[in-house]
């Protein structure tokens, strides 16, 4: 507060200075021109001049200083107080005492820190017209005969001004030269601004003046207006109830209710007519919303077509409904000079809410539904392997169709990248332990199953041929296209890759140079691994007709896995992978005590953990997914769609 005073204080001094020096005239202020509504005025009156710049749509008045400086148009000098003939109160600029002398244009110059606007605003001083007590200038207002009617004074400015001045005024009525007394002769004083005709009839068709007295700048002033009451002939008829029309409201205990009651009266001019409320015979008369039930103010507008009349508005609130407010008419009753007509409605409790329950019912169908989908998703293996032990009916014998074998297994051969004596131990001894002997598939093993003698590309072909399934095993060093790519893989959990035999490194020539099946150049030990690759992802991604299994024995990094074949990359995306180290990490967690004392007796030498061969172990339900169904149906034209489980 104390910034902006400092600030209209330093906006006051400049604005003094700058008009002494300049004149308002040399200013490049934005010009609103002149007021389209001029004041009029006569001699020995008070007039009031406003500036309507002081507005929200100029500037922000409310948190922007700003200073205004009256001007007289013609002369350019400042206006300043003078006792007993001008006020200067900012936006408003009052001449306590007219004289004809002071007719003319004044203009008011708005300054902020930011811009300066300049409005005009016309001062008309006329004489009083020989004979007539009011002004030369005089208001129309049209009253109707044979009904109320209520003169609006045209000084509601000034009362607004004053208010805001907390500066007391009062206002007295006069017609032909006499003064109207309140309460006399059917007149009545209504508020500080209106004049009510109880009964208008062809006598009123003259002039009235209201005149408003009151003190400031320690004179004591008047203004007056007078208005040309033009009586014209008025008719009403039956008013006619719109709303409400008998209709049955239904409505829920405890809430808020709002009706209304419409009246339309026919006719011209202003009848004196009352809308009310009635429940149980007895009236609604409370207007105050601490009431539980109370009515609005009757409201009132004039329609001039397609019909000529006035329409009567009175609200009827519940602020909370309660049980005894139901099962009542409620009755909106008119009382006019024809009649009192009247239109209800019964209030009654809504029907049981049958939307509560219904949406209960369907989001908890929903919850279970999402339970379910999640359920699925986290068990799905156990799911579909028991959905086959119990209905093998529903699947296919595949023994019929023609293949030898379920799974062809494809692993790092020895002397090959990847190969180690794990990798070999669980391609020979530990996938038949458990997929041949306990699960009963039926395997073709390179390096056990291979016919002696037979050529590599023809093994290859015809075995992989003959499986329903190829299971690729791999570690991170099988698919890297160096030797020395299989040192990062040292750094995983299990490192299998780390211990490949050395006397084949003697033996392995560069394993990125190229391979060929005709015989002619010389063969690398990783051809064989080479050619399954090729040839199952060439079926699996292009024809369609094998699925490739993918079992990953150790943990594989981002850094290594953009060192594998696109196509197998794209698989490993795609289904995922069978990963052998999650079992071997689970098994080092649960026993991790035994684990303590076996490297306290073998002198902290690293200890291999093997995963349960049991074939309910998480890694083997996750193979017997992927394996095929061994079904019990025959086969037949019809398919079902628990073929896809």
């Amino acid at each position: 507060m104390g910034l902006r005073s400092a600030a209209v204080g330093s906006l006051v001094i400049f604005t003094q200075l700058y008009g002494i020096c300049t004149g308002f005239e040399q200013e490049n202020c934005t010009n609103y021109k002149t007021q389209f509504e001029r004041v009029f005025s006569v001699p020995g009156d008070v007039a009031m001049l406003n500036s309507t710049v002081v507005s929200p749509d100029v500037f922000d008045f409310t948190s922007v200083p700003y200073n205004i400086t009256w001007y007289h148009s013609k002369t350019g000098q400042e206006i300043s107080n003078q006792t007993g003939q001008i006020l200067v109160q900012m936006e408003t600029l009052w001449f306590l005492n007219v004289t004809l002398e002071d007719s003319g244009e004044y203009v008011s110059i708005l300054r902020t820190p930011f811009q300066c606007c300049r409005q005009a605003t016309e001062l008309v001083v006329e004489l009083p017209i020989p004979g007539e007590c009011g002004r030369p200038r005089k208001a129309v207002q049209m009253i109707s005969e044979g009904v109320s009617a209520t003169l609006s004074c045209p000084l509601k400015d000034y009362i607004k001004k004053l208010d805001r001045y907390n500066i007391p005024s009062s206002i007295k009525w006069y017609t032909v030269c006499e003064l109207i007394e309140d309460g006399k002769n059917g007149y009545n004083y209504r508020g500080k601004s209106k004049l009510n005709i109880n009964m208008v009839d062809a006598q009123h068709d003259r002039f009235h003046t209201c005149t408003l007295t009151f003190s400031l700048g320690g004179i004591n002033g008047s203004v007056s207006e007078t208005i040309d009451a033009d009586v014209s002939d008025v008719y009403s008829m039956v008013p006619q109830v719109l709303e409400p029309a008998g209709e049955i409201i239904k409505a829920q205990m405890g809430l808020n209710l709002t009706r209304r009651c419409r009246v339309f009266v026919p006719g011209i001019g202003m009848p004196f007519i009352d809308v009310f409320w009635l429940a149980r015979g007895d009236l609604i008369s409370t207007k105050h919303p601490s009431d539980r039930v109370y009515t609005s103010e009757q409201s009132m507008w004039v329609q001039n077509a397609p019909k000529k009349g006035i329409w009567l508005e009175r609200l009827l609130m519940f602020t909370k409904l309660k049980e005894e407010d139901f099962y009542v008419n409620y009755t909106c009753r008119v009382y006019s000079s024809r009649g009192f007509p009247e239109g209800y409605f019964t209030l009654l409790p809504t029907d049981p809410d049958i939307i509560v329950p219904v949406g209960s019912v369907f989001g908890a169908v929903t919850v279970l539904f999402i339970i379910s989908v999640i359920i699925y998703y986290l068990f799905k293996v156990d799911i579909v392997l028991w959905f086959r032990r119990v209905f093998p009916v529903l699947y296919t014998n595949k023994d019929l169709d023609g293949k030898l074998y379920d799974a062809y297994v494809a692993y790092p051969q020895p002397c090959a990248i990847g190969y180690s004596e794990q990798v070999e131990t669980f391609a020979l001894h530990t996938l038949p332990e458990v997929l041949e002997k306990a699960c009963g598939y039926k395997l073709f093993i390179a390096g056990r199953d291979c016919l002696p003698g037979q050529a590599i590309v023809d093994s290859v072909e015809e075995n992989i041929q003959a499986s329903r399934r190829l299971l690729l095993v791999y570690t991170a060093s099988t698919f890297t296209s160096k030797r020395q790519t299989s040192s990062t893989s040292s750094n995983n959990n299990n490192n299998l890759s780390k211990n490949s035999n050395d006397n084949c490194q003697s033996n392995t020539g560069d394993s990125n140079s190229s391979t060929s099946f005709d015989g002619d150049e010389e063969v690398h030990p990783d051809t064989r691994q080479q050619l399954e690759c090729v040839a199952a992802m060439h079926r699996v991604l292009l024809e369609g007709t094998l699925k490739v299994v993918l079992v990953e024995l150790e943990e594989i990094t981002p850094a290594q896995l953009d060192l594998f074949p696109e196509s197998v990359r794209h698989l490993r995306k795609k289904q995922g992978a069978v990963c052998w180290w999650k079992n071997l990490r689970t098994k080092r967690k649960r026993k991790t005590c035994m684990k303590r004392r076996e490297e306290e007796e073998t002198g902290g030498q690293d200890i291999q953990l093997s995963p349960s061969l049991s074939p309910s172990a998480r890694f083997w339900k996750e193979m017997r997914y992927y394996m095929p169904v061994r079904g019990k149906r025959a086969v037949y034209p019809e398919k079902t769609a628990l073929l896809n489980l």
